[in-house]
């Protein structure tokens, strides 16, 4: 990890998702903002209107409820987000698939130190949202299994033993690390997973990094 990489602040690695200045993207980029400042439940349709910008018939014209704005909100956010982390990871480890595996804690670090942490978008919407056939819910769960896909990704070009298993209990220790940051207020939850990390690790990988 190069000096310069470690010294970013999470605004620096990840970047902050533009909001586009008319018609629907900027309906939907809105309400990521104001859904992860207040809630989702909490945000009605008309405060969302009023930070776009926008008419009740611009919104009607593009959705048929609160729901499936929302839905576009989450699906618009996690498509911004995997990308920001991949790069944002690539910068601190390299191709490095093990160094990678590490980096999104300490990626993750950053995250939770910075003053605008609001906790996981995508916990937040199936929190709210807890019936899995929900299609607000069913777009939270979509992003957090991408993320074991990734896992998986990387676990298997590092050579683990078991892929499968190996992204199981990262991706629980990556999320627990989430819970805790976000419900105990812990700041040092991603450096204390990481340490764990590196335990499974070495009970997964022949030469872990």
């Amino acid at each position: 990890m190069s000096g310069e990489c470690s010294r970013k602040t999470v605004v620096e690695l990840l970047g902050v998702m533009d909001v586009p200045k008319v018609g629907r993207d900027r309906l939907v980029a809105t309400a990521v903002e104001v859904c992860y400042r207040n809630g989702f439940n909490a945000v009605g349709i008309d405060q969302i209107l009023a930070e776009a910008g926008v008419t009740k018939t611009t919104f009607y014209k593009h959705f048929e409820s609160k729901d499936d704005l929302l839905v576009a909100a989450i699906q618009m956010r996690d498509d911004w987000e995997t990308k920001a982390w991949m790069r944002a990871v690539e910068k601190l480890a390299g191709e490095d698939p093990c160094a990678q595996l590490l980096a999104m804690f300490d990626v993750l670090d950053r995250w939770f130190n910075d003053p605008d942490f609001g906790g996981c978008i995508f916990i937040n919407a199936a929190s709210e949202y807890p019936n899995p056939n929900d299609p607000i819910h069913q777009a939270a769960a979509a992003h957090l299994g991408k993320f074991w896909d990734w896992v998986h990704e990387l676990a298997t070009k590092a050579a683990a033993q078991d892929p499968d298993a190996f992204a199981d209990a990262y991706t629980m220790m990556f999320e627990g690390a989430l819970v805790m940051r976000q419900v105990s207020g812990r700041d040092d939850a991603a450096r204390v997973a990481r340490e764990n990390v590196q335990r499974l690790m070495q009970a997964y990988f022949s030469q872990p990094d």
